[in-house]
């Protein structure tokens, strides 16, 4: 049995078999080692337009097209009173036919289309086997990892380089310490499933709506296949503990009071599976990664689930991986500062959706205010709920802060340049 590769993956979710995709199709030896059996259960379940162009890279589009997922064409926001507002439309501003119109999810199935994918492309997948440990070069190069499969064996296993898609469970982001917390979008999500939801008719029947619930928290209420909603609220973890309610459907049937369309859409369904509960907890990794060592998707930055952004970033970062880790291994270079200009496009990106998840917890700001005032500024919200992220947004930023503060960007996501390789490089 071979130990021996040109790149091993650990984690088989969107980042990780995106990029081991990549890898396989430009003729690489990939290992994709996944700690779970698929299909398996994961929440985000909603996709945003510009995912689109990580799907056409893979050559899955058709294939989604094909599939039961039901379309997704608009985002609308709902205040706590209960009227809705107009629809963000994204064929206002893309082609209906291809960007504009995307998906609500199953992520087991969803992501095991995404897993098959990267089998089909030729890397070796081995499920239920756990990543112990990073194998180093003294205390400095990561030259492959440590695993547990599911019968207790123990291997190691060795490769060139090594990607950390392991999610918000952001293995080598915090064995190295380079998880770094973001200041204030720390937020607890609670949610659960509904089988006939009321939905929106015709082409508004996939529409994410984002309801408002007090304090700026509020709730998803993505429309599935097979007549089921994901619904779910999140906020501060203080507002949703508050007069000692503290179990998952307790919170969940609180809040359902506090706004009247998910009361009314969710009195048309029957609940149906268990509540969830988890931290979302925003977070960024110091470092995009060492000698031998990359992080894409969650692993690399985790954003506040409001605007769906989680899955584009995911396979984003997953196919600019797969193709910078191509070149780098084709040129035999996989120097650290190789992959500069990953990390920035990556953090550009990263810190223009947080710049409006920022925007839209702060109680001085609307959507509609915003508008109101600027009524240009329609075109560049719709643009980023859509992911078109790495582009200029300053005019939009000079507008929303007019009505409340943005942050600064945080410097962080450059490679970490070790001492070998700044002495090679002098």
């Amino acid at each position: 049995m071979s130990t021996s590769y040109d790149v091993i993956v650990i984690g088989g979710g969107p980042a990780g078999s995106s990029s081991s995709a990549i890898l396989a199709e430009e003729g690489h030896k990939v290992l994709l080692l996944e700690r779970e059996k698929f299909p398996r259960y994961h929440i985000g379940e909603s996709l945003i337009p510009f995912t689109y162009f990580p799907l056409e890279r893979l050559g899955l589009v058709e294939r989604m097209k094909k599939s039961h997922f039901v379309n997704k064409y608009s985002v609308c926001f709902v205040p706590p009173h209960g009227r809705t507002s107009q629809p963000f439309y994204f064929f206002n501003r893309y082609d209906k036919d291809t960007v504009a119109s995307t998906w609500q999810v199953l992520r087991s199935e969803f992501d095991q289309i995404l897993l098959d994918n990267s089998r089909e492309k030729g890397v070796e997948v081995k499920e239920q086997t756990k990543v112990l440990e990073l194998l180093r070069d003294g205390d400095l190069k990561v030259i492959g990892v440590r695993a547990q499969s599911h019968d207790g064996t123990i291997t190691d296993y060795y490769a060139r380089i090594t990607l950390d898609c392991t999610g918000k469970e952001a293995f080598t982001t915090v064995r190295n310490g380079w998880k770094v917390r973001d200041p204030y979008l720390n937020k607890v999500a609670v949610w659960t499933y509904y089988k006939g939801s009321r939905r929106e008719p015709g082409i508004d029947e996939g529409q994410t709506t984002v309801a408002f619930v007090k304090d700026k928290g509020w709730f998803w209420h993505i429309p599935q296949h097979d007549d089921m909603v994901s619904v779910g609220v999140v906020a501060e973890g203080k507002y949703l503990s508050r007069d000692g309610i503290k179990d998952a459907e307790g919170i969940f049937k609180r809040e359902v009071e506090e706004n009247l369309w998910i009361k009314e859409s969710l009195s048309h369904g029957q609940q149906v599976g268990q509540y969830y509960i988890t931290s979302e907890y925003t977070h960024h990794a110091k470092h995009c990664g060492s000698d031998g060592l990359l992080l894409v998707g969650d692993a690399f930055a985790f954003l506040d689930p409001v605007f769906s952004s989680g899955l584009m970033f995911a396979m984003k970062s997953g196919v600019l991986a797969g193709e910078e880790v191509s070149k780098g291994l084709k040129e035999n270079d996989l120097s650290p500062s190789r992959f500069v200009k990953y990390s920035q496009e990556l953090r550009q990106g990263v810190e223009n959706m947080r710049k409006l998840v920022y925007a839209f917890y702060d109680p001085n700001f609307s959507f509609g205010k915003l508008i109101r005032n600027h009524p240009d500024a329609q075109g560049s919200v719709t643009d980023c709920l859509s992911g078109d992220v790495n582009k200029d947004y300053s005019v939009l930023w000079d507008q929303i802060r007019e009505l409340v503060p943005l942050p600064d960007d945080l410097p962080l996501g450059e490679p970490e340049v070790r001492t070998q390789e700044l002495a090679a490089a002098s």
